[in-house]
């Protein structure tokens, strides 16, 4: 009787194991370098899921470590599953699983935090030092057949929500805690520097708060006809040279009319942010969210500059407890994300290779996403 149990246990591994086999997922193995290889899973725990991915979009971070192998301080050592917004089909549940069933259609939010420390316990989990964030090295990314992923960061999308959207309630989270820290609403008049993915959910998420005015700058023309179609109330070009802020704020100023609240430097350069200082009205805020530069230099105590105005420099990280608010304005229709979704891809070697420099290249490239 043992060696038959002993028999089955093993059948059962070998066949757990030639499964995983099958997983494959596109290891980043150096600059410019995607490679589709196996990916083996960790066990499934008895709060963890199995996630079939069906949709991934591709995100600014995920194309820094393709070009430079790092973003930041965050640098690619060694061969690294990419990718982190995604969206798929619970394909197995833990033992203790209560809150999704096989078959279920979800999105995932990428990060998992140590629950422990006083940043998690006092709800900055995003700021946990000990984060494991998919596709941020060292840890794995989910452009893969499948993934292992907890429950409590899997969420159930409903029925008039596409898993497209769901994948994209990563890059719309960065939007909506964006304007939760600045505090936008329906008396706070928006300026958002920056029109790439980020700005443009940025922009969404503002709309959707209630501001009644929302302008954006960039300086390319279709990305600001993209912002227009998308219900921006204005759009100005603007350029790379430090020496035209003053021009340029003259030129927001005139647009908003009663002046701005609340800027986004959704770009991140010491001209974006040394613009959106200089614009925003006194006792207003600026919101930091692209990280274009490592180091900036800002004027922040100069006379009409933010210390002598009380303008508030904040800054977001990443996100916290957006996913079932991003979800509910998706099912709503408060937010569409679909226009964003200019270019699809299939998870071929050719099509991950053609899908990054597609993405790499920007021009009329927004969300490219892949579809497994």
């Amino acid at each position: 009787m043992m060696m038959t149990m002993m028999h089955k246990d093993e059948q059962e591994e070998n066949k757990e194991e030639m499964m995983d086999s099958n997983n494959k997922a596109a290891w980043l193995v150096g600059i410019k370098n995607l490679q589709i290889q196996p990916y083996h899973l960790p066990p499934l725990g008895p709060y963890d899921v199995k996630v079939q991915i069906k949709a991934l979009g591709i995100c600014g971070s995920d194309v820094h470590h393709f070009k430079n192998m790092r973003v930041a301080n965050f640098i690619v050592k060694k061969p690294m599953v990419i990718g982190h917004e995604c969206a798929g089909i619970i394909k197995e549940i833990g033992s203790n699983v209560k809150s999704l069933a096989v078959g279920d259609r979800v999105a995932l939010e990428p990060g998992k935090s140590c629950q422990n420390c006083n940043l998690c316990k006092n709800g900055s989990y995003n700021l946990c030092k000990k984060m494991k964030f998919f596709g941020s090295p060292p840890t794995n990314g989910s452009l893969a057949n499948q993934v292992v992923h907890p429950e409590n960061l899997v969420f159930k999308l409903p029925d008039n929500v596409s898993l497209e959207e769901g994948a994209m309630c990563e890059p719309l989270s960065v939007g909506v805690h964006a304007c939760r820290r600045a505090n936008v609403g329906p008396d706070t008049k928006v300026l958002i520097i920056g029109a790439g993915p980020i700005g443009l959910v940025t922009m969404l998420a503002a709309r959707a708060f209630g501001a009644p005015k929302v302008i954006i700058a960039d300086v390319d023309d279709h990305r600001l006809s993209v912002a227009k179609d998308l219900g921006a109330n204005g759009t100005i070009k603007v350029s790379t040279s430090i020496q035209d802020i003053g021009e340029e704020v003259v030129k927001f100023h005139k647009s908003m009319g009663e002046g701005i609240d609340i800027s986004f430097d959704c770009v991140g350069f010491d001209k974006t942010m040394s613009t959106a200082l200089n614009a925003t009205l006194s006792g207003g805020k600026v919101c930091l969210v692209g990280l274009g530069q490592s180091q900036m230099t800002i004027p922040l105590v100069a006379a009409a500059a933010a210390a002598a105005r009380e303008v508030d420099v904040i800054g977001i990280f990443r996100y916290r407890n957006t996913w079932p608010l991003c979800i509910e304005l998706l099912r709503t229709g408060k937010i569409d994300v679909k226009p964003l979704i200019t270019h699809r891809f299939k998870f071929t070697q050719e099509d991950v290779e053609k899908a990054f420099e597609t993405s790499a290249q920007g021009g009329k490239a927004i969300k490219v996403m892949f579809n497994l």
